[in-house]
């Protein structure tokens, strides 16, 4: 048995601490109905299912693209997300979030510290028919999916444990304080007319930002260096990770008017128009480009589309939804080839993808927001609001700016607190072996059977063969 390791027993013995602390926590009578609708209710707790599929199906996106000595480390950091955030949200997290404002800049630690009050208290202000409990839930799982997206940047070559501490460091300090800003009522951009419907700001702008920050503190990987091609790990991934995120997006999106309303069938149009045309415009630009249409061509372009169309879901009308996932996919399929010819090392492109797909999406919600769309939204520049832009863009400036230097400060602590990358060794070894003792790779095995070469479909786990 190994000797007892206080450095690497941390993470136990801080879930530890949190898990004996709930039991002292005061219990709470059960929301009664009166004001909530029944609709809603139901509408918004299978939005929440959809949010949280989209994190397995980020995991099979990511997984898909990477190389194989590395599917398995990378898939798991998606979804490890689930429990560090879950367990950060009840403490914290939903009252830096939510709690009640302290100067438009962060909400106070105590009004829903381990979900006090959250049961038995009033409903939120902006869904008043639904519990509290329902909202908070909901908004749980946007939580949960922002740093995972950061993995794509600092796949192949980040360590499991000073991940883990990025997860818990990005939630309290870049996370949480974003969505006070942008969907608190008294946050500091609401209040300032800046409008973000379902998170192109909190979620899209600053995962991407993280992630251009995780790749400069990171450096090279060695076949970057090396200007190794290595082909994906596992194309047909790529395809379920997009179909589970393209169906969970329209709970992200659509979800995001918190009622069963017409507005909620406008955003879940609007979110499927956008990620359709966005991926036909990703593939047959690459062909304009002199490239043949590929798979992965649409699976990243239809992504893209969601991205774009998210902060403006529930403000733009269906028809410019198209034109928002057409300008938004050649965009970023530019940022990405114009990052392919630089040092930087984002290995799945997460910025050009997340965060210049939030960027534009933010502007061009400045641009076609429509009060047709939306009574209480806003018009935008087409419309002739000219000035509604300008707030956009005054927006996605602080955001980038905030997400950016916050993050890149992160990964250097941590990076001062444990080493943040994986040793040279380990990372020709894979991370999934070095990182995790797995090994998980499907294919087919030339066997000789009687002098005769014949095929079979083997699995390779924990380095044993076994036919299948």
């Amino acid at each position: 048995m190994k000797k007892f390791d206080l450095k690497q027993s941390i993470p136990f013995l801080v879930l530890a601490a949190v898990a004996v602390s709930a039991i002292f926590v005061p219990s709470a009578t059960t929301f009664g109905g009166e004001g909530y609708v029944a609709a809603d209710i139901a509408w918004i707790i299978v939005a929440t299912a959809l949010v949280f599929l989209m994190t397995p199906g980020l995991a099979f996106f990511y997984g898909g693209m990477v190389n194989r000595k590395n599917v398995i480390s990378t898939m798991i950091k998606s979804v490890v997300a689930t429990g560090v955030t879950t367990v950060l949200w009840v403490t914290v997290g939903f009252s830096l979030s939510f709690g009640d404002s302290i100067g438009g800049i962060i909400g106070d630690p105590t009004t829903f510290l381990f979900f006090k009050d959250v049961s038995s208290g009033a409903p939120w202000s902006l869904a008043p028919t639904i519990p509290l409990t329902l909202f908070a839930t909901y908004q749980l799982m946007f939580a949960i999916i922002t740093p995972g997206l950061v993995v794509g940047a600092v796949a192949e070559r980040i360590r499991f444990t000073s991940y883990i501490l990025f997860i818990a460091l990005f939630g309290i300090f870049v996370y949480f304080p974003l969505a006070h800003w942008t969907w608190h009522p008294e946050g500091f951009l609401f209040t300032m007319g800046v409008f973000d419907f379902a998170g192109g700001t909190v979620v899209h702008i600053s995962a991407g930002c993280a992630a251009l920050a995780g790749a400069l503190v990171l450096k090279r990987r060695k076949v970057h260096l090396e200007k190794k091609e290595i082909p994906p790990a596992n194309i047909p991934y790529v395809l379920i990770g997009t179909g589970l995120l393209w169906f969970g997006w329209f709970g992200f999106n659509a979800g995001s008017a918190l009622g069963a309303n017409g507005l909620a069938v406008s955003a879940f149009a609007a979110t499927n128009a956008a990620a359709a045309s966005a991926g036909l415009s990703w593939m047959f630009f690459d062909v304009v480009r002199g490239k043949k249409p590929s798979v992965l061509g649409f699976c990243i372009g239809a992504v893209v589309g969601l991205v774009a169309i998210t902060p403006g879901a529930g403000f733009i009308e269906i028809p410019q939804s198209i034109f928002i996932g057409f300008v938004a996919a050649i965009i970023s399929n530019l940022a990405v080839s114009l990052r392919s010819n630089t040092s930087l090392d984002d290995t799945l492109d997460v910025f050009p993808c997340h965060g210049v797909g939030g960027i534009v999406g933010m502007l061009l919600t400045g641009i076609f927001a429509t009060k047709t769309v939306n009574p209480a939204g806003p018009n935008g520049w087409f419309y002739g609001d000219p000035g509604f832009f300008l707030t956009q863009l005054t927006g996605v400036v602080i955001v980038v700016a905030y997400s950016f230097i916050v993050s890149y400060v992160i990964f250097k602590v941590i990076n001062m607190l444990q080493p943040l990358r994986v040793s040279n060794e380990d990372e020709e070894m894979g991370l999934d072996e070095s990182q995790h003792n797995e090994k998980y790779i499907q294919g087919t095995l030339l066997v000789t059977e009687n002098g005769v070469i014949t095929e079979k479909s083997v699995r390779l786990l924990d380095k044993d063969f076994q036919e299948e």
